[in-house]
């Protein structure tokens, strides 16, 4: 008879919005077992901890020897610690992005898993939406991109900057469809209901040549998430949002004449976020590389930190 598969015991630490989407996800796979909760308010613990069974508290390292992998998401400046400690622990970790509040933390917790041969995924939930994972089968070289992620305001997030609260998504998908170092860079941004930025401009040169033109926002009367990626092939528009995708190829026609036709992709149906918890509980499983893993995500860190660095030099006008 084949050996009893094992169920993985997950803890998940921050019981905020994310948190109880993360548990929603997890009781959804046969091999998870949700066994803890933590968050420094025990009614949010002991409230979840009633609808999924599981053991609750204030503290988290009350977690560490109850656990297999652990979902955190808790505030930015809580990262490092939280999952240093689980990773000292010898439990793998998925984190919400971005990883730490600065790059040393990131290369501080990498180099940790790395040492303990320990899962380290970063919850950058939009590599999981099946209309960016579409666009992997059609576009070549990116040469210019435009970018609009808009949303409108919620206190939830603005413990830090837009650049770390919404648009580092962006980057993380613009360095892996560019793949290429940067050359240059410029940044605007100003507060308008919070005292960090709140909406930002940024151009980015990379050596390739590409360039790419992102906007973020979190005071907009609507939501607008769309990536537009034009490469020598053609055009291709991401709507994350809508989870959708527009591709245009040129192609010589019959007649030797240039024609833009539309390509015919399939995309998925498949929700993101369970996706990546899926992804992480098989990376968990097989000991394989996660698909955003802390590299991807220190990466993504380090440009924006940058691109705070240049708005606090750049001069605005209110």
């Amino acid at each position: 008879m084949p050996a009893e598969k094992k169920n993985i015991k997950i803890g998940v630490v921050g019981i905020g919005h994310l948190g109880k989407y993360h548990l929603q996800k997890y009781r959804k796979l046969d091999n998870c077992e949700i066994v803890g909760v933590a968050d420094t308010i025990l009614e949010h613990a002991q409230e979840a901890a009633k609808n999924y069974g599981c053991f609750a508290s204030a503290d988290y390292r009350d977690l560490l020897d109850k656990v297999d992998a652990v979902s955190i998401a808790v505030p930015t400046g809580e990262h490092f610690k939280v999952a240093a400690d689980f990773l000292a622990a010898g439990i793998d970790v998925l984190i919400e992005k971005p990883i730490c509040s600065t790059v040393s933390e990131a290369d501080r917790l990498i180099d940790l898993a790395r040492k303990k041969n320990l899962i380290l995924q970063v919850g950058f939930v939009e590599r999981f939406n099946p209309a960016v994972m579409a666009l992997e089968k059609v576009i070549t070289r990116p040469v210019f991109i435009e970018v609009h992620r808009l949303h409108p305001f919620f206190e939830r997030g603005t413990d830090v900057d837009v650049v770390l609260d919404l648009m580092i998504h962006d980057l993380d998908i613009i360095l892996k469809f560019v793949n290429s170092q940067v050359k240059s860079l410029d940044a605007v941004g100003v507060p308008v209901l919070s005292d960090k930025i709140d909406i930002s401009n940024v151009r980015i040169s990379f050596d390739c040549g590409c360039i790419a033109n992102i906007t973020a926002s979190r005071i907009s009367a609507k939501t607008m998430q769309k990536i537009r990626f034009f490469s020598p092939e053609g055009y291709h528009s991401v709507d994350c949002q809508k989870r959708e995708i527009l591709s245009l190829n040129k192609i010589i026609n019959s007649e030797g004449r240039q024609q833009i036709v539309q390509n015919n992709i399939e995309v998925g149906s498949h929700d993101p976020l369970e996706e990546e918890i899926r992804s992480f509980v098989e990376a968990v499983c097989n000991r394989t590389k996660p698909l955003v893993s802390g590299e991807d995500a220190r990466e993504s860190l380090n440009l924006a930190i940058e691109i705070v660095d240049k708005m606090k030099t750049s001069e605005v006008l209110y």
